[in-house]
């Protein structure tokens, strides 16, 4: 990424969910747009190390944090021990989160406290923190939360998963509007049906689903792939680099079915 007096670069980033999935495919486009000082975080400390180990072979001074995001604690932690080994941060990747199932009459109590305190508490001071650092230093940044076009709706298995990314989506455009005077930009993307490692684990684990899950899922679609974390990524680093401008408190729906249509 191109960085300059008083551009919003990310050149110091926070990813969550940074070992695999969305979160690392962003952490490897970061490092390759010359992003140089990144902070994985995530549960799997053998996986945040191997993907520490493939940044740094890259030129990147990484490091990773392991944390339950669902912990307050934890999230001041990450954001103090980001700022404290990389110096600064300018940027945040909210990429983890819990997809788990429940209807409206299924989820219970613990699932339903989960679920938010993954996909919303968690986000919210994780920006709490990186917001304040900002503004101690009145220094340009950006965030990128990664929610899903169950936003919108979602099927009846996700009550509480869509109504968790439905609330992180007002979170993202709440803090766009108070941060904008001070150069912080909050934007999300929300992908649809991902080809992820987490995916996997979900389609069988809740659904059944064979070795061939993957091909028949593709098979099925308009434009015959899921979305690829690879792809997504691109996306986010656009919006946490300065090409994007002034753009703030932006949702922007990553899917090949189109909001709306219906039939046919």
């Amino acid at each position: 990424m191109r960085a300059g007096p008083g551009r919003n670069a990310a050149t110091s980033a926070i990813v969550t969910g940074g070992a695999q999935g969305i979160g690392f495919a962003v952490a490897e486009a970061l490092a390759e747009e010359g992003c140089r000082a990144l902070a994985l975080v995530g549960r799997d400390r053998a996986k945040g190390e191997r993907a520490v180990a493939s940044l740094q072979a890259k030129g990147a001074d990484a490091i990773f944090i392991a944390a339950d995001l669902s912990s307050v604690a934890d999230c001041r932690r990450v954001v103090a021990t980001a700022v404290e080994r990389l110096r600064s941060v300018n940027a945040l990747v909210n990429a983890a989160a819990t997809s788990a199932r429940g209807s409206l009459t299924e989820t219970d109590e613990a699932l339903f406290d989960n679920i938010f305190a993954t996909n919303v508490r968690g986000p919210f001071f994780l920006m709490q923190g990186v917001v304040q650092h900002l503004l101690e230093r009145q220094a340009a940044g950006s965030i990128v939360n990664v929610l899903s076009v169950n936003v919108h709706c979602g099927q009846p298995f996700l009550a509480a998963y869509s109504a968790s990314k439905g609330a992180l989506a007002t979170l993202t455009r709440n803090t766009a509007n108070a941060y904008r005077g001070n150069r912080i930009r909050c934007n999300a993307v929300l992908p649809g049906w991902m080809d992820t490692e987490g995916e996997d684990m979900v389609q069988r684990k809740w659904h059944g689903a064979g070795d061939d899950w993957l091909q028949k899922a593709e098979a099925a679609q308009p434009m015959g792939q899921l979305v690829k974390p690879g792809q997504l990524a691109r996306l986010i680093t656009y919006m946490l680099s300065p090409d994007s401008g002034v753009m703030t408190g932006a949702l922007v729906d990553y899917d090949q079915n189109v909001l709306g249509v219906f039939g046919g």
